[in-house]
């Protein structure tokens, strides 16, 4: 690796949520950055277009690593900085009433939330009236919409002179750069042996009859799931974790175990539109945790698992640190 004052040209290889947030962070401190991405239109071969969107630190407290959490929430200040649609409006964690054990069990494994009772759920959530009496609020996460935040990262990218190659496949080890980052998620396994991937599936729906604010979490004895607000009343229900490195559609089980879950959240679910059924693969190492890996030139970023938009921003600085100086340029304002 070379010493920080002589790296001026980076290569960023993977176009999805690590590759250009890893790309925004070198463009911003004064690198010539360029992105070389295999398919030919943003997000079409990336996990990261069919995720959440969630920035909730500490409601993965629950199921992952501390580490998560800490380097979680750097996220709730870089997206905001760089995407102006984030909205922060906290997460909504219900379950329903013969299942309350569940959250005192959340609300054991996690921090920074209050209790909330029925009417303090009807204020948060008017369409939820009535049907919880007990939930927790987790006042200071976010949301974002995936597919909008990585157009406008691509966009800022661009002006700040970062071309995206698309249609370009690339050996991150033969490319001539001062530094080459491999941001390949899942496409990187042949250079990674523990690399693994897991399986999930989700459902974007058109629901009229519904209005949310924020993420609910449900706490559903037999299919827990999540609901991320998009616009116009569209909704992202999700997501299955399954150990298996099949790529194919999703399973009939699958959408009606989501489909089923979301009725029991709001039955005005099941009047609403299918507008898309998808399944991905995320990368993960065994521990679930990402790696900033380095061997001569190219730094290997991966195995983000199903927190790719929580910790890009923080494995991004990392390799950014390891190959750049302090940043040059000011960061913190949004076109």
């Amino acid at each position: 690796m070379s010493r920080p004052n002589d790296v001026k040209r980076v290569t960023v290889v993977g176009a999805g949520v690590a590759g250009l947030v890893t790309a925004m962070e070198c463009a911003e401190r004064g690198a010539e950055v360029e992105i070389l991405e295999r398919s030919q239109v943003l997000g079409a071969q990336a996990c990261s277009w069919l995720a959440g969107g969630m920035l909730a630190p500490w409601c993965e407290r629950e199921s992952a690593e501390i580490e998560v959490e800490r380097r979680g929430e750097l996220a709730l200040a870089w997206w905001p900085r760089h995407v102006r649609e984030t909205v922060q409006r906290g997460t909504l964690v219900v379950a329903p009433a013969r299942d309350g054990s569940e959250i005192a069990r959340f609300a054991r494994r996690t921090k920074a939330h209050v209790p909330v009772d029925g009417p303090g759920i009807a204020t948060l959530e008017p369409d939820l009236a009535g049907r919880f009496q007990q939930g927790l609020f987790f006042p200071r996460e976010a949301h974002l919409d995936p597919r909008r935040a990585l157009e406008v990262l691509a966009g800022r990218l661009a002006a700040l002179g970062v071309t995206i190659r698309f249609g370009t496949e690339a050996e991150p080890h033969a490319l001539d750069a001062d530094a080459v980052i491999d941001c390949r998620g899942f496409a990187a396994r042949a250079e990674l042996p523990d690399l693994r991937g897991v399986r999930g599936e989700a459902i974007v729906v058109h629901a009229r009859g519904v209005t949310l604010s924020r993420p609910v979490r449900f706490l559903h004895p037999r299919f827990p799931l999540y609901i991320v607000p998009r616009a116009d009343h569209r909704f992202m229900i999700g997501a299955t974790m399954i150990e298996s490195e099949h790529d194919g559609p999703p399973t009939v089980r699958s959408a009606m175990e989501l489909m089923a879950a979301a009725f029991s959240l709001h039955p005005a679910f099941g009047e609403a539109e299918i507008l898309e059924l998808e399944a991905g693969l995320r990368p993960a190492f065994p521990d679930n945790l990402p790696r900033l890996t380095v061997t001569g030139r190219v730094l290997s970023l991966n195995g983000l698992f199903r927190h790719g938009f929580l910790l890009s921003p923080a494995l991004a600085q990392q390799a950014a640190d390891r190959i750049l100086p302090a940043r040059t340029a000011q960061q913190g304002v949004c076109a």
